[in-house]
């Protein structure tokens, strides 16, 4: 039976196909204009020299190489951060949510001036002001600067999904004898976080990218190895793409993840 010429379109549109051409379209895309800039300014491509910064093989061992040391740095400071952001927003949120004045204010002060400052003058903030005062090294300076910014959008992020939560369901909790803890922890908070769940992965995505600002404070983390490369090597674009690349694998398999998640909580 032949379909009509409008429904194949339909058929066709809804292909996984046409997503595959259109991202190997819009690869062939970037890489010719890429390939046309490089040329425009007489670029010579040495892509054969990248495996070294990744790895080495020494007697028989692979060597992990500066770059991949980076990776990891950036991988240990962004796990590090979002627990404590994470700590740091729900606590925002339930202060904000309270009925104390004071705590809800203090609260709000907090979360506005995070999100309404450039992280870059928060690390410097802490890093050259707070650090000799507090006795902070360029780590704790770095992990506490990303996880008061990025708990600053987590403590939204959960008030919105709190606020979600029905009311009805919280005044039966409570009529049932439990306390504000036992409420938020086994009726609020459960429901809350799943459906924050797809603005939190976001937030940690954000964090990860977020992460390459603490290089300027001279942490030895992704970028902080790639910039050292490149002032050696002078292999800007090769090095700038292999990073890119670096960080685009964190944040699709942190996307991944989220996605199974989700399916796993069966949200809506």
């Amino acid at each position: 039976m032949n379909l009509p010429f409008p429904a194949v379109l339909r058929r066709l549109s809804r292909s996984p196909m046409i997503d595959v051409f259109m991202l190997l379209a819009l690869g062939a895309g970037i890489g010719t204009v890429f390939v046309s800039g490089s040329q425009g300014i007489g670029y010579n491509w040495q892509w054969y020299r990248i495996p070294r910064y990744l790895w080495t093989i020494d007697a028989g061992d692979l060597i992990a190489g500066p770059l991949v040391h980076g990776l990891l740095v950036t991988l240990q400071l962004s796990a590090y951060s979002l627990v404590l952001a994470l700590a740091i927003g729900l606590t925002a949120a339930v202060l904000r949510l309270s009925h104390s004045p004071l705590a809800s204010l203090l609260a709000r002060i907090y979360v506005e001036l995070m999100r309404n400052t450039p992280l870059l003058i928060q690390i410097f903030f802490i890093y050259f002001v707070l650090g000799p005062l507090l006795g902070l090294d360029r780590l704790p300076a770095a992990l506490l600067s990303l996880s008061l910014f990025e708990g600053a959008y987590i403590a939204e992020i959960l008030r919105s999904g709190i606020l979600s939560v029905p009311h009805q369901q919280v005044e039966a909790s409570y009529s049932l004898g439990l306390g504000t803890y036992a409420t938020y922890r086994k009726v609020i908070l459960p429901q809350a976080f799943r459906t924050a769940l797809p603005p939190l992965a976001s937030q940690t995505i954000s964090l990860v990218k977020d992460s390459a600002l603490v290089s300027t404070i001279a942490i030895y983390d992704l970028t902080m190895h790639a910039q050292a490369i490149i002032a050696e090597t002078f292999l800007t674009f090769e090095i700038w793409l292999t990073v890119a690349a670096l960080y685009l694998m964190i944040t699709i398999f942190l996307s991944l993840a989220a996605g199974a998640l989700e399916q796993r909580l069966k949200l809506p």
